[in-house]
């Protein structure tokens, strides 16, 4: 597995540096300058929530002793991200041979649309991509010629990124890796599209940005599902302090399997970084988007207002335009 993903993304800056961000209601510049909310209390707030949210009716108080004992495994487990690897799944194989074909600029969407004909799952993707209210098409695209050209390369690279980490964080089993994974997924794509919006006006590389958002959450899978193999309770543990930790630590791993992925050193590290103080322009990035699509999801799920205190503390005036992107299409 090690340098698939380098092969598959491109780990060269000049692979990502003309990619723009995806067509989506397009923030003004103004709204997108700050590369991350000035709050971190209000930042811990929100992951703590957002853990509430996603353990749901099996979370509730554990004692201090099973945090420890499952912080401890997590600790282990990111300090071998070769192991922590092997906990989620491989991606579709034609997607490694389209994104290595998006590399090259003499391509025809002729070849692309040839290449995606063979995954009819692939197929459906970028056809229902193309309709979406994100393209807006003036007509119905019936067809993967259609789709392909209005997509464009830098479009259609986005969607095959998607597709290829979809089944490493939502298709999981176990009791508590199955029950978070619809969720992480969703958050994982709103996060990935606040990225790619932000990126461009922080200086750092759309794609870039845009896959730091999509793997970050593997580390979160990771973290579920080793606590299916050495936690046997049915109540998850869902204190503010264990939440904090155990998301700290699911930064690790998504950090570690990054490198072991071969992703960008800029990607892998502005993932460990995110919120830190004096991080680089990417990590500023992901740390608001993350806090974006946690709170979007937490908003449109009806576990805050949308005037709550806590979603004026993160979503300023000039973050409000991403914010109100990332709804649902059907909103």
């Amino acid at each position: 597995m090690k340098n698939w993903f380098a092969r598959l993304f491109g780990a060269g800056e000049r692979q990502g540096a003309d990619v723009q961000a995806p067509p989506t209601a397009a923030p003004s510049r103004a709204a997108a300058l700050a590369p991350a909310p000035e709050a971190p209390d209000a930042n811990t707030e929100v992951d703590a929530a957002f853990f509430r949210w996603l353990a749901g009716a099996a979370g509730g108080d554990a004692p201090e002793a099973t945090e420890r004992l499952i912080l401890d495994e997590l600790t282990r487990l990111a300090d071998s991200p070769q192991r922590a690897a092997q906990l989620v799944p491989r991606v579709p194989a034609v997607i490694p041979e389209l994104l290595r074909s998006l590399r090259d600029d003499s391509i025809s969407n002729a070849a692309l649309s040839r290449m995606v004909a063979q995954d009819v799952v692939l197929v459906a993707e970028v056809v229902r991509e193309a309709n979406s209210s994100f393209y807006r098409p003036p007509s119905p695209v019936k067809n993967i010629e259609g789709a392909v050209m209005l997509l464009g390369q830098n479009g259609l690279r986005m969607l095959l990124a998607r597709v290829a980490f979809r089944p490493v964080i939502s298709m999981q089993s176990g009791r508590f890796a199955k029950l978070v994974a619809p969720q992480v997924w969703m958050q994982s794509e709103k996060c990935a599209l606040a990225c790619a919006t932000l990126a461009p006006h922080a200086g750092a590389t759309p794609f870039e940005a845009y896959l730091a958002g999509l793997i970050q959450n593997v580390g979160l899978i990771v973290a579920f599902r080793l606590i299916d193999q050495v936690y046997n309770e049915d109540v998850l543990p869902r204190s503010s302090a264990f939440a904090a930790a155990l998301l700290g630590q699911s930064r690790r791993l998504a950090h570690g399997i990054a490198l072991e992925w071969a992703f960008p050193d800029t990607v892998a590290q502005a993932i460990l970084d995110a919120g830190a103080p004096g991080a680089d322009a990417m990590a500023g990035v992901l740390a608001t988007a993350d806090a974006l699509a946690k709170l979007r999801l937490l908003v449109d799920a009806g576990e805050l207002p949308h005037d709550d205190a806590l979603v004026a503390a993160v979503v300023t005036p000039r973050l409000l335009p991403c914010f109100d992107s990332l709804r649902p299409q059907d909103a």
